[in-house]
């Protein structure tokens, strides 16, 4: 079920332009997520199995040990995941 209107509109905008910002993939992905969950939270956007998977993902390419920093992999991992987020938010 997709969601449409201004709120579901915004909500896309905000993510995508998250997922296209210059800063760093791994900091990118974690706005993205907050962002995300605040949408599925207010209702502008509904979880999909496919979103939910790549979501999912994500978690594991932004898991981390304490004191540990994420990069390389991580970020690579987290950019290619984003960009699938954003192509799905259509379906959301």
């Amino acid at each position: 079920m997709t969601i449409s209107g201004p709120a579901a509109d915004a909500a896309r905008t905000e993510i995508r332009a998250i997922v296209e910002d210059r800063g760093h993939a791994v900091e990118n992905a974690r706005r993205a997520v907050e962002r995300l969950d605040a949408a599925f939270a207010s209702g502008a956007l509904v979880r999909t199995p496919v979103l939910d998977r790549m979501l999912g993902d994500l978690a594991v390419a932004l898991e981390r040990d304490e004191g540990q920093k994420l990069g390389g992999k991580s970020a690579e991992a987290a950019r290619f995941i984003l960009r699938a987020i954003s192509r799905g938010l259509d379906g959301a």
